[in-house]
C-alpha cells in the first residue's frame, strides 16, 4: 500500500512513464459522485486531485478524468444495447482502460466502493475478474508488467 507522499512522488518512485494533468477541484468530484450516485474511493479521490486523470505510452487512460469516469459509468449504466448484452454495470465504478476494451473498475455496494480492490471487467465475455488489491498496487503491477489480462 501506499505510504503518505504524494502521488506524484509514489509514481516517480516505481518510475511509471506517465503524464500527470492538472488537479480536479472538489467541486468536480463532487458533482460527479451526485450523478452517479455514488461516492468516489478516498484514494481516486486524492489522486484525481492531485492530477485528474492519467496517461500512460501512447495515451492510455490509466486512471481518467473525472468528466470521462462519470461519462462513461452512466453510459454503460443507461445504453439499452448493453441491457441485452451485459450484466448490470451498477456494481461497477469504472475509472481506467486497458486500451483493448476491457476497463478497470472498482466495486459498489450500497452506494460506495467499500474495498479498496481493482476489477477488470472483459468487454469480450463479460467477465469481471479481480487484479490488484489497491490503486497503488494496480500502477506498481502495470507498471512492472505483473497485472496481465
Amino acid at each position: 500500500m501506499k505510504t503518505q507522499s504524494t502521488w506524484r512522488e509514489f509514481l516517480a518512485n516505481i518510475e511509471a512513464d506517465v503524464t500527470l494533468h492538472s488537479p480536479a477541484s472538489v467541486e468536480e468530484i463532487e458533482k460527479a459522485e451526485s450523478s452517479l450516485d455514488v461516492s468516489l474511493p478516498d484514494e481516486l479521490k486524492s489522486l484525481l486531485q492531485e492530477s485528474n486523470g492519467i496517461d500512460g505510452s501512447y495515451g492510455l487512460g490509466l486512471i481518467w478524468n473525472i468528466e470521462r469516469i462519470a461519462k462513461d459509468n452512466l453510459f454503460f449504466r443507461q445504453f439499452s444495447d448493453y441491457k441485452d448484452l451485459y450484466m448490470p454495470f451498477d456494481h461497477l465504478l469504472f475509472f481506467a482502460d486497458a486500451g483493448n476494451g476491457d476497463q478497470f473498475a472498482f466495486t459498489i455496494l450500497n452506494g460506495k466502493t467499500q474495498k479498496s480492490d481493482v476489477y477488470v471487467w472483459n468487454h469480450e465475455d463479460d467477465s469481471r475478474h479481480w487484479v490488484a488489491p489497491s490503486l497503488d498496487v494496480y500502477f506498481e503491477w502495470w507498471q512492472s508488467g505483473k497485472l496481465k489480462i
